[in-house]
């Protein structure tokens, strides 16, 4: 019989708790679903590290798109105003050689090393990082007189050639060989860390939504040159 009193104490016990729990969620839904959805949508809005790093080349890539479009004006001594090379170079420097680079050299790159994975990979995408700033300098300093002097514009084209040389297959080696294997070197709190990391550093360096702002003005840009309009690029 005492074992059959405790188990009625048990079960009478468990259905108060249920019938709290029912109670709460009649009478107070909010307290329940709102910590719930609030914790969905972080979910949803968090960015993994790789994912991060490879937006961000997208906004480079769209910036080459922008310097191929000055290299076949300049080519053929059409006019072309020199200040959008100099803000297309503006954002490789700040956002990309800057930021995302120094992302990469704080946190992905010696992680690598301390693993010695893919070491020989890391030292020549480093090495090409400090390439990449040397040229984008070059850019920053040749562009203004791009215009007028022909000497200038003739460097400034083989400047802005240089560096997507490097950096289409820099980015998509990086993209494909390196960032899929970066979750395999950390734990899940330091994978959590970096992704967090990122995000501060961006909003400190470009305020609250810097990467959509980035697009933005990379947007604005591309109108200027006039490739702003993906359907031009589409094969009839």
């Amino acid at each position: 019989m005492k074992a059959l009193s405790t188990t009625k104490r048990q079960l009478v016990r468990i259905g108060a708790i249920a019938g709290a729990g029912c109670l709460a969620n009649v009478f107070a839904p909010s307290v329940i679903i709102r910590p719930v959805l609030a914790q969905q949508k972080k979910e949803q809005e968090e960015v993994t590290p790789p994912e991060d790093l490879m937006r961000e080349h997208g906004v480079l890539d769209r910036v080459l798109l922008i310097y191929e479009a000055a290299i076949a004006k300049l080519s053929r001594n059409e006019d072309f105003d020199p200040a959008v090379i100099t803000q297309s170079a503006g954002i490789i420097r700040d956002f990309i050689n800057n930021y995302h680079e120094k992302s990469e050299e704080e946190h992905v790159f010696p992680r690598f090393k301390s693993a010695r994975k893919m070491v020989d990979l890391v030292n020549t995408l480093l090495q090409q990082h400090q390439a990449g700033r040397r040229v984008t300098e070059t850019i920053l300093n040749l562009a203004p007189a791009s215009r007028r002097n022909a000497n200038d514009r003739r460097h400034v084209v083989t400047a802005m050639q240089s560096f997507i040389t490097m950096y289409r297959p820099h980015a998509a080696r990086e993209d494909t060989d390196l960032f899929p294997q970066l979750q395999k070197l950390v734990s899940p709190n330091e994978y959590d860390a970096m992704a967090e990391e990122f995000e501060k550093k961006e909003h400190q360096l470009f305020g609250e939504d810097g990467f959509e702002k980035m697009v933005q003005q990379v947007a604005k840009i591309e109108e200027t040159v006039g490739i702003h309009n993906l359907n031009q690029f589409t094969l009839g």
